[in-house]
């Protein structure tokens, strides 16, 4: 009769140049550990190292959005249960100390405690390429308000000439100003010609900037609505907080899980917080903060547009709710028709 291969669980240390590996059966004995290349051959040689030492029932990988990326995407198109493993807690790090060999192994007992139950994103799809223009847009937003608001620092301190003739302008007019402003070249000794260029230079800047952020929005917006029609199609929800939401559930649809998972996922659902004679629920403070950010956006819309919230309002404020208690339960419905939608969207994304 054929002997039965040995079930073990895998554990992953991830970083930019190595991955480090450890491998245990399921009574929680260390088998082995290695070190490999974070490469396609690096990664393949792992997984054919772990299968030598048995069948492998699930690998929990540390940093699937960042440098286990790569690996969680080869190792599930190899067909392996990968699992997303939160990094190790102090508690255990002040008591065995931190290494390579004692991480990948901290990674393997979380599976095997079943405390990594989240499916990590995968990155091969349509949602991928929305966070990634969603990256570029944010950096290009965020570059393009630091340019103006170093174009006002130097303005604080330019010479009078230039200070009373630009200060009383607003920052697109300030911008359309300095772009005009034509320096001396020839006389950058003068702090009058210097401000001149240090002004249309960053002015400069912040156009081209400015003027990245506006096509890469365009681009943004079209994969939005191709990729989720019906989500884009709820009220108080616009292509921005849309693309949110989306990124925070990835390209794998079954990380939906149901209905509480997504509200879970965004940290609108509600938990226990009750001790002694006190029985109450809060919102937990965990998930994923841009998911989060997306509905309450969403919820200050509907909350001054959407007569039916509005009325929702009016009558819970008159039962003595306050306005940020009114908030969180409209940010948990909305997670629930949100929820259906994004369904129906992934739906059709896989057929």
């Amino acid at each position: 009769m054929a002997r039965t291969k040995r079930q073990i669980i895998g554990g992953v240390d991830t970083h930019a140049s190595t991955h480090h590996a450890a491998v245990l059966d399921l009574h929680g004995r260390l088998l082995d550990d290695a070190q490999f290349a974070a490469t396609p051959a690096g990664y393949a040689q792992m997984l054919s190292w772990m299968r030598k030492r048995g069948q492998v029932q699930s690998v929990g990988i540390e940093g699937t959005g960042a440098y286990g990326a790569g690996l969680a995407r080869h190792l599930h198109e190899h067909g392996v249960d990968v699992l997303e493993v939160p990094r190790p807690d102090r508690r255990l790090r002040r008591q065995r100390g931190k290494s390579d060999p004692i991480d990948a192994e901290a990674a393997a007992r979380t599976v095997l405690a079943g405390n990594a139950s989240g499916a990590p994103k995968l990155a091969t799809g349509p949602i991928e390429a929305i966070r990634m223009l969603r990256v570029a847009r944010t950096g290009a937003v965020k570059a393009k308000t630091a340019a103006a608001n170093t174009l006002q620092a130097v303005l604080v301190t330019a010479p009078e000439p230039l200070r009373g003739q630009l200060r009383a302008l607003s920052t697109a007019e300030l911008i359309n100003a300095c772009l005009r402003l034509r320096p001396d070249t020839t006389s950058l000794h003068d702090p009058v010609q210097a401000a001149k260029m240090s002004l249309r230079s960053i002015a400069t800047r912040a156009r081209a900037l400015d003027t990245k952020a506006r096509t890469l929005k365009k681009q943004l917006d079209a994969l939005t609505a191709a990729a989720a029609p019906a989500t884009s199609a709820i009220f108080g929800l616009g292509p921005d907080t849309v693309s949110a939401l989306l990124i925070a559930i990835g390209d794998n649809p079954d990380r939906l899980r149901s209905e509480a998972a997504f509200a879970h996922l965004c940290g609108v659902a509600p938990i226990p917080a009750s001790s002694g004679k006190t029985n109450r629920h809060r919102l937990h403070r965990g998930g994923d903060r841009s998911g989060n950010r997306a509905l309450h956006i969403a919820v200050v819309v509907r909350l001054r547009y959407d007569p039916r919230s509005r009325a929702y309002a009016t009558r819970r404020t008159t039962q003595g709710k306050t306005m940020p208690d009114i908030i969180r339960c409209q940010k948990r419905y909305l997670a629930r028709e949100v929820f259906t939608a994004l369904r129906a969207d992934y739906a059709a994304i896989t057929t």
